[in-house]
C-alpha cells in the first residue's frame, strides 16, 4: 500500500499497533484513530513512530465519523476498533451493540462518500450462525455476527468495496489480555514476588484445543487483502495447527525457573462443553460455526513466525514491563 492514505481505527490496541508499524514501514500514509484524550486518557508520547498522524474521533458519535473521513480521506481503512470482552459484554450489552455495530454502520456510511476506497472490517470467530444454533452464546456474539452481516449487507446495497476478516486468536508481544498475555504476566509476577504467595493461574481445561497466530502475521494477512482481496469476501486468518492450552501453558512456563502456581482444571481429557445451553460429547468450540468463504492463504499469504518465538517475545514485553504492567 506504498503511497496510499489509510485510515486504521483501534490504532492504540494490541493488534493496532502493530498495525501501524508494519503499514507505515511498508510506505502507506498512515492516520492513527484513537480515543479522545477525555475518554481514554493521555496516549503515551512513544505509542506511535514519527510520522504517523493522530486523529482523535469517538466512533460512537456519528457526526465526527462522518467529519474524520471528510477531512482525511483515505483510500483505504482497516477497522480494527472496538469492545471484545466477553464478560463485559453480559454487564454492558448495550454499549457492545454500539461500539461494535453502530460504530461500523457510522464508518461505512461515510465511506459511501469515498465509492473507491477499500474498507476491511476484522471480525470475530466468535460470531454464531443463526439457524445453525439456538442463538449468540454471549451479547459479545451477537454484536459481531450483526457487525458482519451490516457490512456485507452495505457493500452489496451501496456497491461499496467492504471486506471482512476472521482471524483466530492472535498472540505476540503488546499490551494484549489473551490466555497467552495474562499467562506470561502471571509468570512474571512470580519471578519478581520469589517466595511470595501468589494465587493460582487458573485454566478452563488443559485439553482444550485453539488456533493461535502471531498478531503481526494477522496484520501482514490485512495488507494482502486490502491490497489482493475480492470486495464482499470474508477471510478466515489462522496457522492452520490447533493446541491444547495445557501444552502452551508447559512451554510458557518451561522458559521461566520461578516456580509457578497453577490450576490445570479438569483431569479428564474428554470433555462435554455446553454450547448456547446444549452439550455435546465431545470437545466444541465456537470457531466450528464459522463459515468464512476464503481463507488469506490464498491470496498468497503464509504465516511468518514460529509458535515458540511468539511464546518467548510475549515473555520478553512482561518482563521488560515487570508485573505484567502493559504500556
Amino acid at each position: 500500500m506504498k503511497g496510499q492514505k489509510l485510515l486504521i481505527t483501534g490504532a492504540a490496541g494490541f493488534t493496532g499497533r502493530h498495525a501501524v508499524h508494519l503499514f507505515l514501514a511498508g510506505g502507506a500514509e498512515v492516520t492513527a484513530v484513537v480515543r479522545p484524550p477525555s475518554t481514554a486518557g493521555a496516549l503515551p508520547s512513544a505509542l506511535f513512530p514519527e510520522g504517523v498522524k493522530v486523529y482523535y474521533c469517538d466512533l460512537s458519535n456519528r457526526k465526527a465519523v462522518a467529519e474524520m473521513i471528510k477531512e482525511t480521506a483515505p483510500e483505504a481503512v482497516l477497522h480494527l476498533a472496538g469492545n471484545n470482552s466477553v464478560p463485559e459484554s453480559w454487564r454492558n450489552p448495550l454499549l457492545f451493540m454500539e461500539t461494535n455495530v453502530m460504530a461500523t454502520l457510522y464508518l461505512l456510511e461515510a465511506m459511501r462518500s469515498l465509492p473507491t476506497s477499500r474498507i476491511l472490517v476484522v471480525g470475530s470467530r466468535l460470531k454464531f450462525k443463526p439457524g445453525v444454533v439456538a442463538g449468540p452464546p454471549h451479547p459479545y456474539s451477537l454484536s459481531k455476527t450483526i457487525e458482519e452481516l451490516v457490512s456485507l449487507a452495505w457493500g452489496t446495497l451501496f456497491k461499496q468495496p467492504v471486506l471482512l476478516a476472521e482471524p483466530c486468536n492472535l498472540i505476540g508481544p503488546g499490551p494484549s489480555t489473551g490466555f497467552c498475555s495474562l499467562l506470561a504476566q502471571h509468570i512474571v509476577r512470580s519471578e519478581v514476588h520469589v517466595g511470595e504467595e501468589i494465587p493460582p493461574f487458573k485454566l478452563s481445561s488443559r485439553y482444550a484445543l485453539r488456533d493461535f497466530l502471531d498478531v503481526r502475521d494477522a496484520v501482514r494477512a490485512y495488507d494482502f487483502i486490502l491490497r489482493e482481496g475480492t470486495n464482499g469476501t470474508i477471510y478466515q486468518i489462522d496457522s492452520g495447527t490447533q493446541r491444547q492450552l495445557g501444552d502452551i501453558a508447559e512451554q510458557l512456563i518451561s522458559r521461566s525457573s520461578a516456580s509457578i502456581s497453577m490450576d490445570w482444571g479438569p483431569a479428564q481429557a474428554a470433555l462435554s462443553i455446553p454450547v448456547n445451553g446444549v452439550a455435546g460429547d465431545k470437545l466444541i468450540t465456537l470457531d466450528a460455526f464459522a463459515t468464512p468463504e476464503d481463507n488469506v492463504s490464498s491470496l498468497g499469504w503464509k504465516p511468518g513466525i514460529e509458535f515458540s518465538q511468539s511464546l518467548t517475545d510475549i515473555l520478553d514485553y512482561c518482563r521488560v514491563n515487570w508485573e505484567g504492567r502493559m504500556l
